[in-house]
């Protein structure tokens, strides 16, 4: 199997007021990855003849990115269907390693003529094949969600999200565990 891995340098104007990476930059890295993994499969070549749209993209934070701190962008492919394939990403920490996000994308292969979606040909399935992780299930999600009803107004998900706030200990405290409700 083989992984795609870019580095990205986060610029200063991509932090937000409590001073750790905009939830909008993450985003940006996985198209970045995305982007040069179609360049690196087209060995520079010509990618005209692929049509790709992006279906849905998620991004759980695990842990906060910094400016100054490189990051490794790995990607690979985790399912490959008959019009559509996705992408699983993992954002790490370069000098220590540490998982900081992961990233999913489901990306179709679609027809601008038609406005349809497309069988993948086979030469970009034989491509991809080559990037499929084996066991994608053992990604730890950083979100476990549980069905809790509220009075009077239905279903709704509670989520808990551990985060590391150990820069930020005079509003958070390290491991701070914070209760979201979606």
């Amino acid at each position: 199997m083989k992984t795609h891995t870019i580095m990205v340098n986060p610029r200063f104007c991509e932090t937000d007021a409590l001073g750790h990476l905009s939830n909008i930059s993450y985003f940006i890295y996985l198209e970045e990855a995305r982007t040069r993994l179609f360049d690196e499969m087209s060995h520079g070549g010509r990618t005209d003849e692929w049509h790709f749209i992006l279906a849905s993209t998620k991004c759980d934070f695990i842990r906060q990115a910094f400016f100054g701190r490189r990051l490794r962008v790995e990607t690979n492919v985790s399912r490959i269907g008959n019009k559509s394939f996705q992408c699983i990403h993992r954002i790490m920490e370069e000098e220590t390693g540490r998982l900081i996000a992961i990233g999913e994308a489901a990306v179709v292969h679609f027809n601008f003529q038609t406005q349809t979606s497309e069988p993948l040909p086979d030469d970009l399935q034989t491509m991809l094949a080559e990037y499929l992780a084996p066991s994608v299930g053992e990604t730890i999600s950083p979100l476990s969600c549980k069905k809790r009803s509220k009075k009077g107004s239905g279903i709704s998900s509670a989520c808990t999200a551990d985060f590391s706030f150990s820069t930020f200990p005079r509003f958070f405290g390290p491991n701070h565990r914070r209760q979201h409700t979606l």
